[in-house]
């Protein structure tokens, strides 16, 4: 230990001895630092839970504040992308509350009920709803008086003359419809039947028999988002992206379509046994030759076959805020050459949902960049001031470019010369995949459509699935001419 001398002004001639400590006390500054970095971290959460989170943990339907913020806020209202109302809060001829859709089953599971729980956009947007970000004077006069502040109004991507297109197109067929905005990821049209009217007075009448159903056959599904399905031909979009992956000179491929792929004893037909001669990749896409396809699974690398539709968000989260059930992708390397082959051509144990299927399409269109799926465009106050707008964000390149710009060749000569031939009469070029999805023992089959125009410049994709109705080219693609009419013209 040192020493020093210390000199007292008083006493210039006595010298006291004090200890010097090198270093300070290190026990005292490593629990200090401790405790600022203990307090900075709890700091940087309330903020990220205030920013990110609250909103959320608002919205679960546990949460009591939602009845607290119900007896002072009017629900705000839920409006088209042209203003037409989709849902309000009005009052009764006895002063009570009451939630209207003025065009009852039309949006009832995108834009949802608030009666018997939430769902839809009355889920998604529950707290907004229930948030007043009006004048701070004209609230507070409302409150003195005794009256409810004006919730906010959520202003949806959804178009009420699409989704009306959509939904007459449906018709009886269960299935669903999604339109949507390929660079951008906004939601244009959502349908699912069957459906249901979700006025609270008649929704409440209905509850017991609607909820006793099957889960599968349950009009409360949204078929869009959380109905599953065996993909049928659209599946070979996947199976083609990994062939050229794994063969940058796949222009050179080529097979002999006999009507059926037979190997180790197990047979996959084509549709009606049809032969389709000798074939290259693109024209055994137009043709949705499954054959072909069954062949092209057994020669893949399942294990990167099983990353690639991983990439492709099989078994993932999908971006988005809707409700929505996973996709699966069960294929791997023990898997035998019958479920290799019929995965390929887009049967086996293979689900995905249309929302996905519409998401991957629409990143096809936009040259692999897949966005994130929304559908409230910007929140207003009552004076309608937007408070709030939500922007478009992309998530990420499921496939480079390069690969897009081949699966888009790919897709036109589906409507050029293949299994969509209809749409060749519209005045701008199509691009998109059937399907043909058998789903039990009888080869009964969905029909699925999915694509998007123009081809050479995307501002639509469509994706159809009608259940038990036969071919995508029979019946999916005609609705999917209608939309495209709609939305683009003639």
């Amino acid at each position: 230990m040192l020493w020093k001398k210390r000199n007292r002004p008083e006493e210039s001639t006595e010298v006291e001895e004090v200890p010097i400590v090198h270093g300070g006390n290190k026990q005292v500054m490593v629990a200090t630092y401790f405790f600022v970095a203990l307090f900075l971290g709890l700091l940087a959460y309330y903020v990220f839970f205030m920013m990110i989170q609250s909103k959320d943990v608002i919205n679960n339907s546990y949460n009591q504040r939602q009845n607290l913020l119900a007896q002072r806020v009017v629900r705000g209202k839920i409006l088209d992308a042209n203003g037409n109302t989709l849902a309000q809060t009005v009052k009764t001829a006895n002063g009570s509350e009451t939630r209207v859709y003025p065009y009852k089953n039309m949006f009832t599971h995108v834009v949802g009920h608030s009666s018997k729980g939430k769902t839809g956009i009355e889920l998604m947007e529950n707290f907004n709803l229930l948030t007043s970000n009006n004048d701070p004077l004209e609230n507070l006069k409302l409150r003195l008086s005794g009256e409810k502040t004006i919730g906010d109004n959520a202003i949806t991507t959804l178009h009420l003359d699409l989704q009306k297109v959509a939904y007459d197109a449906l018709g009886a067929h269960k299935g669903a419809i999604i339109v949507s905005e390929p660079s951008t990821g906004k939601i244009l049209a959502m349908v699912s039947k069957p459906d249901y009217d979700p006025s609270p007075e008649i929704l409440g009448q209905r509850w017991d028999s609607l909820t006793k159903a099957d889960g599968t056959d349950s009009c409360l599904v949204n078929r869009a988002t959380q109905g599953l399905y065996p993909p049928g031909s659209t599946f070979k979009i996947f199976t083609a992206l990994e062939y050229i992956r794994e063969n940058p000179n796949y222009n050179q491929f080529s097979y002999t379509c006999k009507g059926k792929e037979e190997q180790d004893g197990f047979v996959v037909n084509c549709y009606k046994n049809h032969v389709h001669g000798k074939q290259d990749l693109k024209l055994a896409f137009a043709n949705s030759c499954n054959s072909c396809f069954a062949y092209l699974g057994t020669v893949l690398n399942l294990s990167k076959y099983k990353k690639t539709c991983e990439q492709c968000y099989f078994q993932r989260n999908l971006p988005t805020k809707f409700v929505y059930n996973k996709s699966s992708f069960v294929v791997n390397g023990r898997s035998n050459k019958e479920e290799v082959m019929h995965t390929a051509m887009g049967q086996g144990k293979t689900q995905i949902t249309p929302l996905h299927l519409n998401m991957i399409t629409a990143a096809i269109a936009n040259k692999g960049v897949l966005m994130q799926s929304y559908v409230v465009d910007h929140l207003e106050n009552a004076s309608g001031n937007t408070v709030r707008t939500y922007q478009p964000k992309a998530c990420g390149s499921v496939m480079t470019e390069e690969e897009a710009a081949t699966l888009q060749q790919f897709m036109q000569a589906v409507v050029e010369s293949g299994t969509a031939t209809s749409l060749k009469q519209l005045s701008y070029p199509v691009a998109g995949k059937t399907g043909s999805a058998e789903f039990d023992k009888t080869k009964r089959s969905h029909s699925w459509f999915t694509g998007f125009a123009p081809a050479n410049n995307p501002q639509i994709c469509v994706t159809i699935i009608v259940e038990e109705a036969g071919t995508g080219s029979e019946v999916a693609v005609p609705i999917a001419k209608k939309i495209y009419q709609a939305y683009l013209g003639n």
